[in-house]
């Protein structure tokens, strides 16, 4: 890997994600030498995702390099490089470029995308934790758009024009919005040969509500709003199988559709080698005490999505969202410090900040203790947390003006479809099945 020989304590951090960033930022700046690994040389801001592959940002605005973090600190660096096993006995990570020997590891892997063993919509269907695959979603939407204009055959033109999301949480329910206001808004401009109102947005939901993890209010507002921009919203509603073309549930209901996004669940995205006792099976996560330490080792941690910290008010871990991946990740920092000055670690204590999700144009929902708004003024809350923590000014000042044009317009700048979709072989399965 050509990482210098150091005197320094080594900390070795698996994954540039919210939880690896904030670790980073903050324990780079003491006497040892810290070496981030990851498989992107860039940090994605996950929760707008969605707005690449609807069209309303282009990737580079939610994407910030990994070297921008290490470039001004000598005794810090990155390496672009997949991590296969960790051998604990020795302190050695194996990767595809070599091997490193760490004194303290931290494992800030994430997440990806849970099928609950369904290999069958795994398959065929599309979903979105990272770039290219925002982008595969794009493409793919795009190029439905211009088959549509040109087929002669109605019912190939409606499978086309259908658009089915499976999976109600804030994903689900953004990305659904986002596909409704491109309906409303582009697609009579861009393609007067087809008719608006044969496009179908379908949100599915195995539970009796949109946004499960928000109040019933919060929830019962993003109905109603996914409603007024058109979407159709089937609760109860269990997908049984996608070959593809047809969307089977447990119902009554099967949907033909060219466009199937899953968005249902995640699990934890472990790294191979550390012993079964340090892994909630179910969870796919790694089991940490109080001051993310994975059960079992002194020197190996595990911070964000990928750490199950049980605790009174968590009793199954904390939310995989950004909040606590960030609050882990510095928290931990502070513990790398007094663990290398032999002083006493402090326990972690998550400071939940609220939840909130956008629906579309002036439409939001937000939960913030006991105060729960929405509509304009919970939209505007919403692009002001996102832009706040968005990484970079670059990127704040570019999403800002892209809203901006949007927002006066009602128009996506980002119809491109710069690279066709190829299909999950080249793209989605390798992003799926490398750590």
């Amino acid at each position: 890997m050509n990482i210098p020989k150091t005197d320094l304590p080594r900390v070795v951090i698996i994954g540039g994600g919210f939880a690896g960033m904030a670790l980073a930022r903050k324990i780079m700046k003491e006497d040892i030498q810290m070496v981030m690994l990851d498989r992107h040389n860039y940090h994605t801001f996950q929760p707008l995702l969605y707005q690449v592959s609807t069209s309303g940002l282009e990737p580079d605005s939610i994407a910030y390099p990994l070297r921008k973090i290490t470039r001004h600190n000598k005794k810090s660096f990155f390496r672009l490089t997949e991590v296969s096993s960790i051998s604990p006995e020795t302190n050695t990570i194996h990767t595809n470029i070599g091997d490193l020997v760490y004194d303290y590891l931290v494992i800030a892997t994430g997440s990806k995308t849970n099928f609950f063993g369904n290999k069958s919509i795994e398959e065929h269907g599309m979903w979105m934790k990272t770039v290219p695959q925002a982008l595969n979603i794009r493409s793919l939407i795009l190029e439905n758009l211009e088959q549509a204009t040109i087929t002669e055959d109605p019912e190939k033109r409606k499978a086309l024009l259908n658009f089915v999301l499976v999976g109600a949480g804030p994903t689900g329910v953004e990305l659904s919005g986002a596909i409704a206001e491109l309906r409303n808004h582009i697609v009579s401009k861009d393609y007067p040969d087809l008719d608006p109102n044969e496009m179908n947005i379908h949100l599915l939901e195995g539970l009796d509500r949109v946004l499960p993890p928000m109040s019933e209010r919060a929830s019962r507002k993003a109905r109603e709003m996914l409603e007024e921009l058109g979407v159709k919203i089937h609760l109860n509603t269990m997908v049984e199988n996608y070959d593809g073309h047809l969307v089977t549930t447990n119902t009554d209901l099967a949907l033909k559709t060219e466009t199937f996004i899953w968005s249902a669940g995640v699990t934890g995205a472990p790294v191979k080698g550390l012993n079964a006792s340090a892994m909630v099976e179910k969870a796919n996560r790694y089991e940490v005490n109080a001051f993310n330490m994975i059960n079992g080792y002194e020197n190996i941690f595990a911070i964000g999505d990928i750490a199950l910290m049980k605790t009174e008010k968590f009793p199954k871990g904390h939310p995989m969202v950004a909040q606590p991946a960030i609050q882990q990740g510095k928290h931990l920092a502070k513990n790398l410090k007094h663990l290398i000055r032999e002083e006493k670690l402090e326990s972690f204590e998550y400071f939940d900040k609220g939840t909130m999700a956008t629906v579309g144009r002036n439409r939001a929902v937000v939960d913030l203790g006991k105060w729960k708004f929405s509509g304009f003024f919970a939209w505007f809350v919403w692009m002001f947390v996102h832009l706040w923590f968005l990484i970079g000014f670059r990127n704040r000042l570019v999403t800002f003006f892209n809203w901006t044009y949007n927002y006066i317009n009602y128009d996506k700048a980002a119809r491109l479809i710069i690279r066709p979709f190829k299909g999950h072989e080249q793209t989605m399965g390798i992003e799926r099945d490398k750590v």
